[in-house]
């Protein structure tokens, strides 16, 4: 859900369309926002957040890790985050305005919050639902399951194809399936938020999925984001000065300049990215001398040298 733990940085600042709240809402957030160091420091805490910054945000790995480390962190001390509908609906709002391109997961509440965000109803969505019939298998625990009876198994298979729908805009654009051997959709609601299921396997498979969906809306020449990893023995600050003179010498040709610490590790990774793939790979022969390193597909490769080095000392 938008209220978990998020991997979006939340905005202090309120969207004009957000939520409406009563005036003792109004007055609670605005005390908490004018709170001073010290009384955010010793006050109860009930929700948390994490911010993340750096444009390692997209690169997956570390991300990854640390955030779900993050989570089970606070889970483990008690601080869990339960669905709010106004939460949802303040920060859909918020999210359509402020960005191009939104993903979140199907829960719970999702369809019928993120509906009321933008005054759509939940309405039954016939081709879902037929591909849902035609498609999906009975859960071994409901072996007698059958679409004709109104059962309770029935109808919370029919929430799921309760959607949020605009009937004045073309339902193609808010419903797309980009998979023929899955029922499930991807909704697309106020034109970017886009609603995928929590399964990790399925959001995967719809997300990579909506790859020729997203492509032709992409800005600039060259569609895509090209990487080049190297392995370097050397530590962070060996290097920093390099770095930082040729991060500024090819910043005009829009590309980045990363450093990444791999602590309690003998190799770090410097990373190379930009749109133009021909100008990065010129670039790899000077870093790789620059930094005594070499190229490397992906850290996958420096964990597994690190497992068979580990593997041969025991």
């Amino acid at each position: 859900m938008i209220s978990r733990l998020s991997q979006v940085a939340r905005h202090l600042s309120t969207s004009p369309t957000s939520l409406l709240r009563t005036g003792h809402q109004a007055s609670s957030i605005l005390s908490r926002r004018m709170a001073s160091a010290d009384e955010r420091n010793a006050r109860a805490i009930h929700t948390a957040a994490c911010l993340i910054i750096g444009d390692e945000v997209l690169g997956g790995k570390t991300v990854d890790t640390n955030s779900a480390y993050l989570a089970k962190w606070c889970f483990s001390l008690g601080i869990v985050i339960a669905d709010d509908e106004s939460e949802i609906i303040e920060a859909v709002r918020r999210m359509s305005d402020n960005y191009d391109f939104v993903v979140t997961r199907h829960d719970d509440i999702t369809y019928q919050s993120i509906g009321k965000a933008f005054g759509l109803p939940l309405c039954l969505h016939q081709q879902a639902y037929e591909r849902m019939r035609k498609i999906s298998v009975p859960h071994p625990s409901q072996p007698n399951f059958n679409w004709e009876d109104d059962t309770p198994a029935k109808r919370a298979r029919l929430r799921m194809v309760q959607l949020p729908i605009d009937e004045k805009r073309d339902v193609d654009k808010q419903v797309i399936f980009p998979h023929d051997d899955l029922w499930v959709p991807v909704t697309v609601v106020n034109g970017n938020i886009h609603i995928l299921p929590g399964v990790p396997k399925l959001f995967q498979k719809l997300l990579d999925g909506l790859g020729p969906f997203v492509l032709p809306r992409l800005a600039g020449e060259g569609k895509g984001i090209f990487r080049v990893i190297i392995s370097t023995p050397l530590a962070e600050s060996l290097v920093a000065d390099y770095l930082t003179t040729l991060a500024a010498r090819v910043e005009p040709q829009g590309v980045k300049v990363g450093s990444y610490p791999r602590w309690g590790e003998a190799h770090n990774t410097v990373t190379l990215v930009g749109r133009d793939k021909d100008f990065l790979e010129s670039l790899v022969a000077e870093v790789e001398e620059n930094v005594q390193g070499k190229r490397i597909e992906s850290e996958d490769v420096l964990d597994a040298e690190q497992k068979k080095n580990t593997a041969d000392l025991s």
